[in-house]
């Protein structure tokens, strides 16, 4: 692949907040595309810029971890004359992108059916809670609500303690995956000479589609799973957490032959033979006789132990710490933490987006700061003489 980033060239608009949405098009512009914020300059911009507990005045470093690589423009889109420059703005991109409230974008003109017309390849993308349609539409949603709407709740956790979230925004952070996906696939089709359009993304559809597995059991059979000690999965035994003599280790004996090299390394000859372990469906059925017998042979010894003596024969994780897990050396040899100069915070250390071409991208720019670019913009881009720019200056239309 040549050293270009495959996105190079492709123009975004995206007025987006908080987790979801600016992942989205954070995976974008780290492909190379150029996406420009658009953010109200009477409310100090994106609320993602005052989250604590890192904050500057007008940033923050929970802001810095979506919004790098792209630029901003500071447009007040209720008045006409900022619905004008957001008009012409969208005669020059690719994309639209919002992720407003389900009832929002067309009520705001951020439609196919509102834009097309203005440019017939334009591809709006709309990236809400539970949809454009339906009785929920119109209202917030949230990672968190999505965690207990959709059931993951209900089977996370300790079977003994409440249901549990996960500790990160995950179905965000999958929605927004979900979104660039659709994004670059609808590039895709308007490439090969088909025309724009709308393209839909819901928290709910993405919590939904993640059930997978869980689904088909339930609406086919109706399989009801349980939470069960040590993270444990469903059906698989065993693959869970076990205490060790230190610490904790987790394994996946998700083949048969895992399961007999797991009891070779407890040099246990007559739990390999037990007939009652013989398979997956007999562990599955002596579930708890499984567990209490992996138990306590790993009580043995500590996780490192364990560890070397598992390697490559078991699958089989330590259950570290963040900052053990960031600590890891090999992080940044594959790139997954990228290095980029703040003005203010100094050299920022970030996790990077998952998709590599070629060797990793390094020319990384940090998230702007509220208008930083909204002259260039409306100079360069959109070839506005510098009295419309004063003029929508004074008129608070804009600010830089």
């Amino acid at each position: 692949m040549s050293l270009e980033l495959p996105l190079h060239g492709v123009r975004v608009v995206a007025l987006e907040q908080f987790g979801a949405g600016p992942f989205a098009t954070l995976n974008l512009a780290d492909m190379g595309a150029e996406v420009i914020k658009i953010e109200d300059p009477h409310t100090g911009g994106e609320v993602s810029r005052f989250v604590p507990p890192y904050r500057l005045q007008g940033d923050s470093l929970y802001f810095q971890s979506w919004n790098r690589n792209k630029r901003s423009l500071a447009l007040d889109l209720r008045k006409p004359e900022g619905k004008e420059v957001f008009h012409d703005l969208v005669r020059i991109v690719d994309v639209v992108f919002n992720n407003l409230r389900g009832d929002q974008p067309a009520k705001l003109g951020l439609t196919y059916e509102a834009l097309g017309h203005i440019n017939p390849r334009i591809i709006c993308c709309s990236l809400n809670g539970f949809g454009s349609r339906g009785p929920k539409a119109a209202e917030p949603g949230y990672d968190y609500l999505m965690q207990a709407y959709a059931g993951y709740m209900s089977i996370t956790g300790d079977p003994c303690g409440p249901p549990a979230a996960c500790g990160v925004s995950f179905i965000d952070h999958a929605a927004g995956f979900a979104a660039a996906a659709g994004m670059i696939g609808a590039l895709y089709a308007v490439q090969k000479g088909e025309k724009g359009g709308n393209v839909q993304v819901s928290l709910v559809d993405t919590a939904y589609s993640m059930l997978s597995y869980l689904a088909i059991w339930n609406l086919n059979r109706g399989f009801e799973p349980k939470r069960y000690p040590g993270s444990a999965h469903q059906t698989l035994v065993p693959v869970q957490t076990f205490r060790t003599a230190d610490s904790f280790l987790t394994i996946f004996c998700g083949k048969g032959k895992f399961w007999e090299l797991l009891c070779e390394a407890f040099e246990d000859p007559e739990l390999s033979a037990d007939p009652r372990f013989s398979g997956f469906e007999p562990r599955f059925k002596n579930r708890d006789l499984v567990i209490e017998a992996v138990q306590k042979h790993f009580l043995r010894k500590t996780t490192a132990e364990w560890l070397e003596v598992l390697a490559g024969k078991v699958p089989c994780a330590p259950v570290r710490s963040l900052t053990e897990a960031l600590s890891d050396p090999t992080l940044h040899e594959r790139g997954v933490v990228v290095q980029v100069e703040h003005p203010r915070f100094g050299v920022l250390r970030e996790v990077n987006t998952p998709v590599r071409f070629g060797e990793p991208r390094k020319d990384h720019a940090h998230a702007p700061t509220l208008g930083h670019d909204t002259v260039a913009i409306l100079k360069n881009d959109l070839n506005y003489p510098d009295a419309r720019i004063e003029a929508l200056q004074q008129a608070r239309v804009i600010c830089f």
